[in-house]
């Protein structure tokens, strides 16, 4: 991000601490507090409850199901018909003009002025939200360098791609240094090049620390790669919130193995004597090796599950890792074929969430999948 960007965004919504007393903790980027917003008679947002601190959030559900509302009510395009919600601490029913000066919004529809060039409507865009004309004119070339549009600033904004269309309008989101970026569909319609160009900019704008990401998306794959917590909305209602990352990170902790004992020559087995560890009621036949390896990982405190003949989920416990799996198996002269980490991936997540009937602001935590 240009230097001057980067200066600005420290500067909107700052305040320096007082070196005498501690700094108070931060708010949280966005608390929903029994969020209820009804148009006409219909109720489109039901008791949403929540509170995010993530640096990327994903706002995931099918069309129709509340997240361009959601975006539009913390802009204070909507009331609240009852509770409230808090952007970075501030309620958006008595705040939305601080509210507004903290939010960079890039929507879903275009809204462009007919005959303007790129430089002029971000330059008007920068103006409106309160930076002076010459700040504004400097920074709105700054941000479409940014984007990728600087050799193209000049032309009608009339003259350009959807891919262009798009990078205009998150420019203009970001020309004044916001703390919260809202972006309603960003990928809409983009061919794969402009789509990767613009979830690359969204990590760009994440891992920069300066500014923190509400994505609003139908597409799965665009919030997982973007976000660290992600929300799903379920009919006006908050089916699930998970946090990615945590995912992510319990993930590795379950592991799939494919185990094999060293092949013994073909001996006539003795009248009453066990070939293999026989199975008891609901379990899986084992050879003793691999049985003997079972109970080895779990003496190192794994929890274990046969899934076949020879085949072994696991959970790791803190401080056991991978290796030594392999050395209980080089005791043991067990041959681990193949070992898989588990994954719940967000998928599985929203597929879950679709299934279920979530209660009115109810905000359900996805647990990591066991054994």
């Amino acid at each position: 991000m240009p230097e001057t960007l980067e200066h600005a965004v420290k500067e909107v919504g700052t305040e320096r601490p007082s070196a005498a007393a501690p700094a108070p903790p931060a708010p949280p980027l966005l608390e929903l507090d029994g969020l209820t917003v009804k148009l006409g008679r219909r109720t489109v947002l039901d008791g949403l409850a929540a509170s995010l601190r993530g640096r990327a959030i994903g706002l995931l559900g099918p069309n129709g199901a509340g997240k361009t509302t959601l975006l539009h009510t913390l802009l204070g395009f909507h009331l609240p018909s009852s509770g409230t919600a808090r952007v970075l601490g501030h309620d958006v029913r008595t705040a939305t003009r601080e509210i507004r000066q903290l939010l960079g919004y890039m929507p879903e529809n275009d809204a462009f002025i007919a005959g303007m060039s790129g430089v002029r409507f971000v330059r008007l865009m920068a103006e409106l939200s309160g930076l002076p004309p010459e700040a504004a004119l400097e920074r709105a070339h700054e941000a479409l360098f940014y984007v990728g549009l600087g050799e193209a600033r000049y032309r009608p904004i009339g003259s350009y791609s959807l891919g262009m269309r798009q990078l205009a309008k998150l420019a203009q989101a970001l020309v004044h240094g916001p703390r919260l970026l809202l972006l309603d569909e960003p990928t809409n319609g983009l061919d794969p090049p402009a789509r990767a160009r613009m979830l690359e900019l969204v990590r760009d704008v994440r891992d920069a620390g300066e500014v923190a990401v509400l994505l609003s998306s139908h597409l799965l794959r665009d919030v997982e790669l973007c976000c660290d917590e992600v929300v799903v909305i379920k009919n006006g209602r908050i089916a699930v919130t998970a946090d990615l990352a945590a995912e992510r990170a319990s993930n590795r902790r379950f592991l799939e193995l494919e185990i094999r004992g060293p092949q013994a020559p073909s001996v006539p087995v003795p009248d009453g004597a066990a070939a293999a560890t026989p199975a008891g009621p609901g379990e899986v036949e084992s050879e003793p090796l691999e049985a003997a390896f079972a109970a080895a990982a779990q003496g190192l405190g794994c929890e274990v599950a046969w899934s076949g003949r020879q085949r072994l989920k696991l959970v790791l416990p803190e401080g056991v890792e991978v290796a030594d799996l392999y050395r209980l198996a080089a005791e043991r002269e067990v041959q681990i074929r193949r070992l898989a980490f588990e994954r719940t991936s967000l998928e599985d997540i929203f597929l879950s969430a679709m299934e279920t009937r979530p209660r009115a602001g109810a905000s359900r935590e996805v647990p990591v999948g066991g054994l």
